[in-house]
């Protein structure tokens, strides 16, 4: 393999985010600096290979993340993640890297500064994100699931078409018979929460709709922040709900207020949970395909780390699907 030049100050400087006056006093022990800010400093001319001789690729080691939130949560809890880390370690390991799978709070500490991996997948990433400023800044290729908060010229990504697939949920919903359509939208920054908010507003003004909009809660599982839109004459009738537990939590918000699904109301939730497909009624998915999205996303990302030639140019699409089952219904019952 190739020898790769041993890391400047400059290059740790870039990468700890501190002047090279700083990396200089905390590799020398010098300087009026603080302790925790030197050994921050230490573990990232560490992690850069600093005073020690490396080769290109030597780790064969990639990195995944999801950054939209910065607490703590575990992301292998939600169906999409799960799914789209087991099956970004497959194409990993097909193609003879390891995978490591990073926790979700990275407020906590610096640790992407020196993280030793040749690539990094990162999922939802917003605006601001501060593992994507360091790993930019360390030369770290970089592959997206989802458009970046910060996109540059020259970022890959993988992404679904939220336009067309919301438009496809809406369309479903009206030839069902529905009428008045809310839509359960996200409370992150991420790039998905604001392309589905944005479709549906477009959709509800080229059909002369008022929009509706509900903020997923993921604590409110009985989905009690849908009980004003299912009061009244008029109360919604069909709903969107672009996360996971919305499904669920519709059923439960339909249950309290005597309402039938899918006659009295219609539902389609954006999940791969296959448990869907054993409630009562079945509930109607969108499924964002991870699967394909991982395994495209690894492959563009182990172009970039062996500079191949064969990254494509610009965002790569993965199709969604929407899987039909009784709750968006057909025409309302009689009576």
């Amino acid at each position: 393999m190739t020898p790769v030049p041993e890391p400047t100050l400059a290059d740790i400087a870039r990468a700890a985010e501190v002047s090279t006056a700083t990396v200089s006093h905390a590799l020398n022990g010098t300087g009026r600096i603080g302790e925790a800010t030197r050994r921050r400093v230490r573990a990232v001319a560490t992690g850069l290979g600093y005073g020690r001789p490396r080769a290109a690729g030597a780790s064969r080691t990639i990195g995944i993340a999801v950054t939209t939130f910065p607490g703590a949560w575990n992301y292998t809890e939600i169906a999409y993640f799960s799914r789209a880390v087991t099956a970004a370690t497959s194409a990993a390991h097909a193609r003879g890297y390891a995978l490591i799978t990073l926790p979700a709070d990275r407020a906590a500490d610096d640790s992407w500064h020196s993280l030793a991996v040749d690539g990094m997948l990162i999922m939802d990433s917003p605006r601001g994100d501060p593992m994507v400023r360091a790993l930019r800044a360390r030369g770290i290729p970089l592959v997206f699931d989802g458009v970046p908060g910060d996109p540059r010229p020259g970022d890959h990504w993988v992404d679904n078409d939220h336009e067309a697939t919301t438009r496809e949920v809406l369309d479903h919903l009206t030839a069902s018979g529905a009428r008045r359509i809310a839509l359960q939208s996200g409370n992150g920054d991420e790039h998905y929460a604001r392309a589905v908010t944005a479709a549906y507003e477009r959709w509800c003004a080229e059909h002369a709709a008022t929009p509706v909009a509900v903020t997923f809660d993921v604590t409110d599982a009985q989905g009690h922040a849908f009980d004003a839109l299912l009061r009244g004459e008029d109360r919604v009738d069909a709903v969107y709900a672009a996360y996971d537990p919305g499904g669920r939590q519709l059923l439960a918000a339909a249950a309290r207020h005597g309402l039938r699904v899918p006659d009295d109301l219609r539902v389609v939730c954006a999940s791969e949970d296959p448990g869907y497909a054993e409630t009562t009624p079945p509930v109607t998915t969108v499924t964002l395909a991870p699967e394909h999205m991982a395994h495209a996303a690894v492959a563009v990302l182990v172009s970039l780390i062996e500079n191949d030639g064969t990254a494509p140019s610009g965002p790569l699409p993965v199709p969604a699907g929407l899987v039909v089952r009784t709750s968006s219904g057909t025409q309302p019952a009689a009576g």
